[in-house]
């Protein structure tokens, strides 16, 4: 009998991309219907098995995936705030890397502004669920004081960048333009606007920037900032000479 070794067989690890890419856009299609759900019933009257019904799946795989409803809730208002799956924080992604590398207050803004606008379109009906969820479930004070506290940092951000680029009015401090810009962002203000005031997003963008401008730059500041964000473009420019040509 021989005396030699066979060697052991490593052990090939499975991986299915298939089976990936299926896990991830089950999570994701699960995380879209929770956002709609949960803005249009509000935390207490949506149930997992509403959920998994409008995801078209069971109600123990949305329980594996996300664990309690409160999970849920938390994970859909992440995705729902960065608009995609990725963990990457907001103020670190490429949107805040193009506004702070603005030249003037105008850009800076127009930047900002259309992507705020943006993610409220996608998390203030999620978020609001959460402030409402803080009123019944205690567990949920941490994500909404989290989400106020999120909205403070991205408003201190705001102004900074401001404060780099212009000068605010003499009257208002740091601590109160952040204040001011973080009223300006609130979720409520935007539901109520766009959707019971009829607002376009547009709209709401212009206001945000317009109010940004006139209640915290000084006067030269705010005046060279709205005509950087009105001044026509010049392809726009070049086809209304051409038109009225």
């Amino acid at each position: 009998m021989s005396s030699t070794k066979l060697k052991a067989i490593p052990k090939r690890s499975y991986r299915s991309e298939r089976r990936e890419r299926q896990a991830r856009e089950t999570r994701e299609r699960i995380l879209a219907v929770a956002s709609a759900e949960f803005e249009r019933r509000g935390y207490v009257a949506t149930s997992m098995r509403a959920v998994a019904e409008a995801a078209g799946v069971s109600v123990p795989t949305v329980e594996l995936v996300f664990g309690t409803k409160s999970q849920l809730l938390r994970a859909a208002i992440s995705s729902a705030i960065r608009g995609d799956a990725e963990p990457v924080p907001m103020l670190k992604r490429a949107w805040a890397q193009r506004a702070q590398e603005a030249s003037s207050v105008g850009e800076f803004l127009a930047i900002v502004g259309r992507v705020l606008v943006e993610g409220e379109q996608r998390s203030a009906g999620p978020i609001l669920a959460a402030f409402e969820a803080a009123n019944h479930d205690e567990s949920m004070s941490a994500l909404a004081d989290q989400l106020r506290g999120q909205r403070a940092e991205t408003a201190a951000w705001l102004v900074d960048e401001l404060i780099a680029r212009a000068s605010l009015r003499r009257e208002i401090t740091r601590e109160q333009a952040i204040d001011t810009v973080w009223l300006l962002m609130d979720p409520h203000g935007f539901i109520a606007l766009t959707r019971d005031r009829g607002w376009t997003a547009e709209r709401f963008e212009a206001w945000f920037i317009d109010s940004v401008h006139k209640l915290l730059l000084a006067g030269e500041s705010a005046t060279s900032a709205a005509a950087t964000r009105s001044r026509p473009s010049r392809s726009t420019t070049s086809t209304s000479r051409r038109r009225t040509s």
